[in-house]
């Protein structure tokens, strides 16, 4: 994958780490306190991408409690990042789906 920025309008996708705290029927593990999500959302901006992420997890019922940009491909990549090919392939499909791919998830506490 050269970059996960297309022609079509500017979308990039962006890599976001996002903070989950417990809520109702919430779906995390028995003992968890909260979790943490790497995902992959595209958007024309990293502000957009955090919106789009934070209504899709919360309309999974999950309760995102902070977000921290990590950057685009090429801004990883910049900084000195390895990108597997797994990840790439994930950032694609996102791009192709104008979607948020949840890539990890990590929970917290005794889960």
């Amino acid at each position: 994958m050269a970059d996960a920025k297309p022609e079509r309008g500017g979308v990039e996708v962006f890599t976001l780490l996002v903070e989950l705290g417990r809520a109702r029927d919430d779906g995390l593990p028995e003992g968890a306190t909260g979790g943490a999500f790497l995902c992959y959302a595209a958007g024309r901006d990293e502000a957009e991408a955090v919106r789009e992420t934070v209504a899709v997890l919360k309309t999974a019922g999950l309760n995102p409690l902070e977000v921290t940009g990590q950057g685009t491909l090429a801004e990883r990549r910049a900084a000195g990042e390895e990108i597997g090919p797994e990840d790439e392939a994930l950032m694609a499909r996102a791009l192709a789906e104008n979607a948020v791919i949840v890539a990890q998830k990590t929970w917290f506490g005794d889960a």
